[in-house]
Formats: structure tokens, sequence, C-alpha cells
């Protein structure tokens, strides 16, 4: 098997998982479709262009490539299923070690989340001089 192939298959699986993601609110929609996009970059630039210019799946792909932006909500989606599986794993998981594991996932990629603009940031102005009119 070729592996532009294999970035393909990954690409769509992403998809998959990413539209899954808008209708089940534990799922994260973002950060599959990031994976999609660059899936598809390695496999396929006919893929590759559709993904970006979907009219619904394109803006948060753009919006984190041109501005490094994550949206609020995204933020907020996927911390909340962190504190969820965590807390659904201390409650119905025995071994202590799978909450913890999670745990020290979930750290880091909150970090990294929250620490990223929420909206895109806004070029601030030259001052103006102060110069003579001639």
């Amino acid at each position: 098997m070729h592996p532009g192939h294999l970035f393909i298959v990954l690409g769509w699986l992403s998809v998959a998982f990413g539209v899954a993601g808008i209708f089940l609110p534990l799922l994260p929609t973002t950060p599959f479709m990031l994976l999609a996009a660059w899936a598809f970059g390695k496999g396929s630039p006919r893929l590759h262009r559709w993904l970006h210019e979907h009219p619904r799946l394109g803006p948060p792909i753009k919006q984190w490539k041109h501005h490094g932006v994550i949206s609020l909500r995204a933020k907020i989606m996927a911390a909340s299923t962190f504190v969820l599986m965590i807390g659904m794993s201390l409650v119905f998981v025995q071994a202590r070690w799978v909450p913890l594991v999670q745990l020290l996932v979930a750290i880091p990629v909150c970090i990294f989340l929250f620490t990223r603009p929420s909206t895109p940031r806004v070029p601030v102005p030259a001052p103006e001089t102060d110069q003579p009119a001639s």
C-alpha cells in the first residue's frame, strides 16, 4: 500500500470522528479536523483543499493555521470532556492508575489549549507621529 493511502485513510477516519463530534457533545470536533487536514495534506492535495474550503469544517482549521486560534467553545468542550472522563474513571474503574494517567495527559493538553488565543489577535496600530504640516 502506498504511504499516501494511509494518510488518506487516517484523514477520513479523523473526518468521521470530527463530524460525529458535531452531534456528540463528548467528542471534540476541532482536533480531529486538524488531524484530518494534516493527514490530507500528506496524502491528497485535493482532499486537503476540500477540507479547507468546506463551509462548516474549514473555518476552525483556517483559524488555527493562520492565527493559532482555538475557539473558547472548543477549549471548554475539551476540558469538560477530560473532567467527565476522569470523574467516570474514578467512579467506575478499580485500577487507580487509569485516572492518574488520564490526568497526566489532560493537564498538559489543557495548558496547551488555554494558552492559545480564542480569537485572532488584532494588530496594534502604529502611533501617529507629530509631524508639522508642510
